[in-house]
């Protein structure tokens, strides 16, 4: 923090302790001259904080009575900043203990800056939108999440108690990587010693978590989000999906959805002699539902081959076929 800044709130700090402060002793205290003083008293003011000057003998200055709470220090980038945190974290649906925790703490927010940025900031907010959907938001424990992040800071092994999607509960010791925030869920990527296997756990499902004495040493390279994500295009779903497409791996991935597919570069061509010998990756999917793909292959905009399942296969056909209808259909409208 700025020096001049940092001696501004020391004044404020001063002020706040009650009774009337010469400027010759907020001078001495704040290590400056009396001008520099009255400067600083101004900057205060400018800021909308009641600041009042006592004449006489024994004046100085001192805070309007009943004043409690100080102005936020924030500049305009900054208050503008937070506010669109805020806002963009409910719109993501990445909230924890309570759903209106963003709205409450923008409100704080907003009452103890000066009214001039409070009124722009208002302004902004309501003349904001977005085009994407809100996020659904699953509420975790503000003191799960507190504990587990600090537990991956400080390399510290943990209990938890969990709670599965079928509703069976367990206690695991596990080695807490890192915490990964995903389409509006909370996610724990770890090593699971009770099963001696890496797992992701939802944190809203954690119900209880203790911090065990040691340390840990996480793996070299590691990168928690492509942890989680990787367990989730790998999880258990209706359908596996299995694709052949001929492009850049990291292009491929691009294009397609976070936390859905596995992409990896194959060392050679499919074998089908009709298509050119360049770069192929093979993708696997796991999904709930097949009728969304065809519209995201075709998107692509790259040569693919369907492995599995059929039933894919010709929603594929079909999408290709309504679509050339459309195509070919004439228009009736006038004009």
């Amino acid at each position: 923090m700025p020096r001049p800044i940092a001696r501004v709130l020391t004044l404020l700090e001063l002020l706040q302790s009650g009774g009337i402060r010469t400027t010759a002793g907020l001078a001495e205290r704040l290590g400056v001259d009396e001008r520099t003083v009255r400067r600083y008293i101004d900057h205060l003011l400018d800021l909308d904080v009641p600041v009042e000057s006592v004449r006489g003998r024994h004046g100085g200055y001192r805070l309007a009575p009943g004043y409690r709470m100080p102005p936020l220090m924030l500049t305009d980038d900054e208050a503008l900043a937070v506010l669109l945190g805020l806002l963009a974290a409910r719109r993501a649906g990445l909230t924890t203990a309570m759903g209106t925790a963003s709205e409450t703490a923008a409100a704080k927010i907003r009452r103890v800056l000066p009214k001039r940025l409070a009124g722009r900031l208002d302004s902004m907010s309501d003349s904001l939108t977005f085009t994407a959907r809100p996020g659904e938001a699953v509420p975790s424990d503000s003191t799960v999440l507190l504990s587990i992040t600090d537990a991956v800071r400080h390399r510290r092994p943990i209990a938890i108690r969990y709670t599965a999607a079928d509703g069976r509960h367990s206690e695991r010791t596990v080695h807490p990587y890192g915490v990964v925030a995903h389409a509006g869920k909370w996610y724990l990527t770890a090593a699971d010693l009770t099963a001696d296997d890496d797992r992701t756990f939802r944190l809203d499902r954690i119900t209880a978590i203790r911090t065990l004495p040691g340390s840990f040493e996480p793996p070299a390279g590691l990168d928690p989000a492509k942890r989680v994500l990787t367990a989730l295009a790998t999880a258990p779903y209706r359908y596996e999906v299995t694709l052949r497409v001929q492009g850049n791996a990291e292009e491929i991935d691009a294009r397609l959805p976070a936390g859905v597919a596995v992409v990896r570069e194959l060392s050679s061509d499919p074998g089908d002699a009709n298509l050119e010998s360049e770069r192929w990756c093979l993708v696997d999917l796991r999904v709930e539902r097949l009728d969304w793909l065809p519209a995201v292959l075709a998107s692509l905009d790259m040569p693919f081959l369907i492995e599995r399942p059929d039933e894919l296969r010709v929603l594929v056909v079909e999408l290709a076929e309504h679509l050339a209808r459309s195509a070919r259909r004439a228009s009736t409208g006038g004009g």
